[in-house]
């Protein structure tokens, strides 16, 4: 990738160093394969194994090194190359909060150096205060299909303050945007429409939805969602699919950044565990996809369809989807409420 005019790195969000080499060999494999000259790469290993921080660590493998630290060496060999743009693909999520408070700001003092690369650097995240801290340029994407919903330039001045009121304003504002597209306040489908489409499943368990439904219901029926996910430590994202889910299935309403209970979520966090099932049995029967596998299923002679049609009704419905996602959501919601059953071994769906 090097050979190009344009030099591109990337460090990744699983560290992906390879465990039977030391820190030196993990950072040289990578220079060898830029097509390095051969006598430059223990110079350039050892300047970049410096630069993050790693000296005297270099014949460490990394099962002796900390969470921190093999993230330090996907730094090194990303840098090693002398990137003009680096990518980092959540690069802090797999570490503790003061090692990943410390990496970024190492990350910002090496990308603060006019006179050296990276000149740009690219970085995924969820975490909306890490983002207000570190970027200039905040894309919000959007899913289902993915596109940018919003660009924010952040013009606050550098070094910046966690703890300062313009940032936790930043902070704040990214809060609307992404609770604007992602949970958006809309009136309620009118009677009928429902039935035109078959909507995707949000990726969560019911133990999750349930969970959701109890913690509000413990708070007096309603919580700012970004509160939930702070008391909760819950990852943002996957909040955000709960929440999803619970709405999908008339539990909860998602008023700009609250959640609240709904009747439905009310009278099922107050219903016994065979009760519980029967209202989710309910809700289940008012999405459609649901709707539609029972109905065929009780007009089949054995009450019996295999795994491919229910897979052929998402791709026919939800092309862009992950469909073995969606499959095995719909799998774990309907055997939790009965609906039903699901023959791992013979992969067919049957009447609970």
């Amino acid at each position: 990738m090097c050979r190009m005019i344009l030099c591109l790195a990337i460090v990744f969000q699983s560290f992906a160093i390879y465990p039977w080499m030391t820190v030196t060999q993990n950072v040289q494999a990578v220079l060898e394969a830029a097509g390095i000259e051969r006598d430059k790469v223990p110079e350039s290993a050892e300047k970049s194994i410096r630069m993050v921080g790693l000296a005297g660590f270099e014949e460490a493998y990394p099962r002796e090194l900390s969470g921190g630290m093999k993230q330090r060496v996907g730094m090194a060999r990303a840098l090693s190359v002398n990137p003009e743009i680096l990518f980092m693909d959540e690069p802090f999520s797999q570490v503790d909060a003061l090692t990943a408070e410390s990496l970024r700001a190492e990350v910002l003092d090496i990308w603060a150096a006019q006179e050296k690369n990276p000149s740009s650097i690219l970085m995924v995240s969820h975490d909306i205060k890490e983002v207000a801290f570190m970027a200039d340029r905040i894309v919000i994407l959007g899913a289902n299909p993915g596109k940018v919903r919003t660009i924010v330039q952040n013009r606050l001045p550098r070094p910046r303050d966690y703890r300062s009121p313009e940032l936790l304003g930043l902070v704040d504002h990214l809060h609307e945007l992404i609770t604007g597209s992602e949970l958006p306040d809309v009136p309620a489908l009118v009677a009928g429409r429902q039935a035109e489409t078959i909507e995707p499943l949000p990726e969560a368990t019911s133990s999750e939805i349930v969970g959701l439904l109890e913690y509000l219901d413990a708070r007096g029926g309603q919580q700012d969602i970004f509160r939930i996910a702070s008391e909760t430590n819950r990852e943002f994202g996957r909040l955000i699919s709960v929440a999803k889910a619970a709405e999908m299935l008339n539990f909860v309403d998602t008023p700009k950044r609250m959640v609240v209970l709904e009747a439905d979520g009310k009278r099922f966090v107050q219903a016994d565990a065979e009760q519980r099932k029967v209202i989710w049995r309910e809700q289940l029967l008012k999405l459609r996809l649901f709707r539609e596998i029972y109905d065929t299923l009780q007009r089949q002679p054995e009450h019996e369809v295999d795994r491919e049609f229910v897979l052929e009704t998402i791709i026919m419905h939800m092309p862009q989807e992950n469909h073995d996602q969606v499959f095995n959501t719909f799998i774990r919601w309907a055997r939790f409420g009965d609906l039903i059953s699901y023959n791992d071994e013979t992969d067919t769906l049957s009447l609970s």
